[in-house]
């Protein structure tokens, strides 16, 4: 139907997480009708980001050098240790502005249906983190989804056994701000009350 490059151009970007064949194909166009300066732009910055980025050596969060910015500052807390699955949840938390400690992505969560067992995520190395430095407390923020949880309590029964000093604590989970209580499923309306706190 099209000239093989832009047949191949819609292929490549349908490949993208959310983006069916006719989004494809608007952006196609929409890259054909811009500046050859916007367009090239955008496939250097894609090399670049392929050629640069990779994964901290310490926490895997992506990084361009050995550490990510967050291990190499001296102003967050070594003590404290977020375990996240992806790199994208370490944004989501540190637009909070509320954790001032360190990160552990995971890479993944434990989903044995889809072949995804302990040892395909950085589970040893984050063991070996709270086992060789000084940590207080380790935060699990897996996503509170059925593998999100399974991932989560094995984190926290293998701490348990191999550092019973350190802290492990879960995000609390419930109802969102200025959500009506009728509209809540049975399920967060429990973990609500489960997680209540004094005011």
């Amino acid at each position: 139907m099209y000239a093989p490059p832009v047949q191949r151009l819609i292929t490549e970007l349908s490949k993208l997480p959310g983006v069916g064949g006719r989004t494809a194909q608007r952006l196609a166009f929409h890259l054909l009708r811009s500046s050859d300066d916007d367009a090239l732009g955008l496939a250097e910055a894609i090399r670049e980001v392929k050629e640069r980025i990779g994964l901290c050596e310490t926490c895997f969060n992506l990084a361009d050098g050995p550490l990510c910015r967050i291990c190499a500052d001296p102003r967050r807390d070594p003590e404290l240790i977020c375990v996240v699955e992806e790199p994208s949840d370490v944004i989501s938390i540190e637009r909070t502005h509320e954790f001032r400690g360190r990160y552990h992505v995971l890479g993944g969560a434990l989903s044995p249906i889809d072949g995804i067992d302990p040892e395909d995520l950085k589970l040893v190395e984050l063991y070996d983190r709270v086992r060789d430095g000084a940590v207080r407390e380790v935060v699990i923020a897996t996503n509170p989804t059925t593998t999100g949880e399974a991932t989560a309590l094995h984190i926290a029964e293998a701490l348990r056994d191999r550092a019973p000093e350190v802290k492990v604590t879960r995000l609390a989970s419930g109802l969102p701000v200025g959500a009506d209580l009728e509209y809540a499923d049975e399920l967060t309306l429990g973990r609500a009350l489960a997680g209540r706190r004094a005011v």
